[in-house]
């Protein structure tokens, strides 16, 4: 098959495996606003940022040097069994931990008031890091279907129980009408905003039970020296990722801290609507990532990198005007009015998510050269951008500083990895072409979003003219690639 007719498949499939259940989830989100005051929807942004935090440090890198070594390493028993060993230990040491010295993390992560946080945030990581490495194994192994359908049950669960707890039952409560004693026992007894969590606890569970055959095939050993290449591959990833969080979640910690919890939760909401082109994002590295790793012998491996930038930039321009044109419309339909005040800042943050992206494609070059310091070195330099501009601007014009925080944070990012790639793995991306599709579409959404809002007979003519431009540069491409 074409590469890249295989590497579109693939993250066609992985992304109705993550963008699916993200975007149900996200439906949620309505759900959430409706059912909690923004006091408590900040109590459940909190809970998540310090959840993807310790995500980051239990596994340490070593999802992305599972890719790097699975092409290389002849032994794939001993792969698999050293990577799940390693992040087993790791899960089990934060869970001794955390246990031991649960009073200090409680104050730590502000679960004071609500102390049950702690247990089911303890939970969660230790089942979710011990799914990294047979996850990851079923994408290495090129089984899209059986990784997506773990993941769609995985949301059917959280979904179930969080229209159960935060929908069904407060609606029958005001209705009157009788639910099972051990439910109204259930939802009397626990804080509305914690069977968020509990729907994710038992969701990781059950997704992790469904994973144990895949570890179960494997001989299990340990390699040593197999570790050490590993970690020393993996560690600045593992920096790297840190900073990240950084850049994604200090804005709200700082607005809570700066400004108030409600704030927070205003901000936090609105932010969500960024999640259309996050969930573009990460269906393309999903695919992207093995498909890279794969492809790089390839006699025209760096021209066919150059061809998915280009097709990743047209395809995320599209996304980007097509959710500020519609901004309002989404607004009502996802998000309760209470939250509305922070809606400007999501043409911003959707740029820089954009910017995100075309940074995790160009990092494909110190991934196959092993630079991975380079990786901590541009997130480090994102997460002094955040920090400095959040501390700085957010007393000065409030929570719209966190958004442009971000945006300057990604493009530097973007930006620094694209001229240092060159000297290390130069790809021909084609700058021109690339770049105008990009341009077009901030000069696009600009116009939408500060001249048309709700014009929806304009706005809706510049995007399929936008689209009717791309098609016309792109068509001998396109045309091409299907009939192959």
């Amino acid at each position: 098959m074409n590469p890249l007719k295989r590497f579109f498949k693939d993250t066609i499939i992985y992304g109705i495996a993550a963008v699916l259940p993200r975007v149900i989830n996200f439906l949620l989100v309505k759900v959430h606003t409706d059912a909690l005051p923004t006091n408590n929807y900040a109590e459940n942004t909190n809970f998540y940022i310090w959840a993807a935090l310790f995500s980051v440090l239990l596994t340490f890198g070593f999802e992305t040097a599972f890719f790097r070594f699975y092409k290389t390493e002849e032994k794939k028993d001993a792969l698999v069994s050293t990577s799940f060993i390693s992040v087993f230990a790791s899960a089990i040491v934060f869970v001794i931990i955390a246990f031991t010295f649960s009073d200090f993390f409680t104050r730590i992560f502000d679960f004071g008031g609500n102390p049950l946080q702690l247990k089911l945030l303890i939970g969660i990581l230790a089942l979710d890091t011990l799914a990294v490495i047979p996850f990851a194994y079923l994408r290495a192994s090129n089984r899209p279907i059986k990784y997506a359908s773990i993941k769609l049950i995985n949301v059917a669960i959280i979904v179930s129980i969080n229209l159960l707890f935060l929908k069904f039952i407060p609606e029958f409560k005001t209705s009157g009408k009788e639910i099972p004693v051990f439910l109204d026992t259930m939802f009397n007894r626990t804080a509305i905003v914690n069977f968020i969590f509990i729907a994710n606890i038992v969701g990781s569970a059950i997704s992790l039970i469904l994973l144990l055959p895949y570890l179960l095939k494997f001989k299990w050993s340990f390699n040593t020296a197999l570790f050490k290449k590993m970690l020393t591959y993996s560690w600045p990833i593992a920096v790297a990722g840190i900073a990240y969080v950084i850049n994604e979640n200090l804005d709200k910690i700082l607005i809570g801290k700066l400004i108030d919890k409600n704030a927070m939760g205003i901000y936090a909401a609105c932010y969500k609507l960024a999640i259309f082109m996050n969930l573009y994002i990460m269906a393309f590295r999903l695919g992207a990532e093995p498909f890279f790793f794969n492809h790089a012998n390839k006699k025209n491996a760096k021209e066919t990198y150059a061809k998915i930038l280009n097709y990743f930039i047209i395809i995320g321009s599209l996304v980007f005007v097509g959710i500020v044109v519609f901004i309002d419309v989404l607004k009502q339909l996802f998000i309760n009015q209470q939250y509305w005040e922070a809606i400007i800042i999501v043409p911003i943050v959707l740029l820089a998510n954009l910017f995100l992206g075309i940074y995790h494609n160009l990092a494909i070059w110190y991934k196959l050269t092993d630079k991975t310091r380079y990786a901590m070195l541009f997130s480090i330099i994102g997460a002094v951008i955040t920090i400095l501009m959040n501390v700085l601007l957010i007393p000065e014009i409030g929570f719209i500083a966190s958004a442009w925080a971000t945006l300057l944070a990604y493009g530097s990012m973007m930006v620094l990895s694209y001229f240092i790639g060159k000297k290390y793995y130069p790809v021909p991306y084609n700058l021109k072409k690339s770049g105008s599709y990009l341009v077009a579409s901030i000069v696009i959404s600009f116009i939408s979003f500060t001249y048309f809002r709700e014009n929806y007979l304009i706005s809706i003519g510049l995007v399929l003219t936008f689209g009717i431009l791309i098609f016309w540069n792109e068509k001998k491409e396109l045309l091409i690639l299907i009939k192959r």
